[in-house]
């Protein structure tokens, strides 16, 4: 398959539906020294972007926790993913929102004379894990942390915070891993590279806090799901001592949906009724 940069179709960019190969940026555009710029992972089904107003309500706010402010409102932005797809002639698609600060005046730290610029690209897009969606992910244990929240803009889906990711989840690919689970800063279980963390107990759900890393839009999705369906779901500080009584684990995310895990390190779990459950019904109500 051809690169990200060599691709036939159209992406939008600061209002304006453009030739894919033509969606470039300057070498001094501000985010790729000093990493401005913030996200979206969305996904479209049958025509409709799951959640697609939460996704462009979080984009805004992440780029207002790094100081700057998108030029387009949500509505505004909704409708150019949409257009997007249209454009591309594609119904069940992976959608790239991505905002950024670009080259302009100011050439340092500060960039606040800077244009804001925003762009959307939408391809089509498999399973994220290939075959762990029905044989359960094999996950390394990354070296790399989840940061302190003092530190970072924890809540922000910021372009910055995915380097020790990127790193983990290359040591991992390296192991023959599908993903690496990451710990925070204080030692307890944190998430995946780009995907959130469940575990099973006794018939009954956890999950870690979410106070010092992303929390996933899935995420929610399935803990409003668990709990419709009478499941107990206990979000708090999970210790790594715990993954040895852990029946069954999965992972959350855009583009991961719900992925069954069936090894973290040392420690097995069972790909059981639970997951396959949570899985079929996301799967269901993504498509409802």
């Amino acid at each position: 398959m051809a690169g990200y940069d060599d691709r036939d179709g159209k992406i939008w960019m600061d209002g304006k539906l453009i030739e894919w190969r033509d969606a470039q940026v300057h070498i001094l555009t501000h985010a790729m020294h000093y990493a401005s710029s913030v996200f979206e992972g969305e996904r479209c089904y049958s025509g409709k972007i799951f959640e697609s107003t939460a996704h462009s309500e979080r984009l805004k706010f992440s780029a207002q926790c790094l100081d700057f402010e998108i030029p387009y409102s949500v509505e505004e932005i909704n409708a150019a993913k949409m257009a997007t797809l249209e454009a591309n002639g594609l119904t069940d698609a992976y959608v790239r929102p991505v905002a950024w600060r670009g080259a302009g005046e100011d050439m340092g730290v500060a960039a606040e004379r800077n244009p804001v610029r925003l762009a959307i690209a939408v391809w089509h897009w498999g399973n994220y894990y290939g075959d762990a969606k029905t044989k359960g992910a094999k996950l390394d244990i990354a070296k790399w942390r989840r940061p302190d929240p003092a530190t970072i803009p924890h809540e922000a889906k910021a372009a910055g915070l995915y380097m020790i990711c990127t790193m983990s989840k290359h040591a991992a690919e390296a192991k023959g891993c599908s993903d690496a689970m990451m710990f925070d800063y204080r030692g307890y279980i944190a998430e995946a590279t780009g995907a959130n963390i469940f575990f099973v107990k006794d018939g009954e759900v956890h999950t870690p806090l979410a106070d010092c890393f992303l929390n996933g839009i899935t995420r929610q999705t399935v803990i409003k799901m668990l709990k419709g369906k009478g499941i107990t779901v206990h979000e708090r500080r999970i210790e790594a001592a715990e993954l040895e009584s852990f029946e069954q684990c999965w992972l959350t995310g855009t583009a991961a949906e719900v992925t069954p895990v069936g090894q973290i390190g040392d420690y097995n779990f069972e790909v059981g009724a639970l997951t396959l459950d949570v899985s079929e019904s996301y799967e269901k109500l993504v498509r409802a």
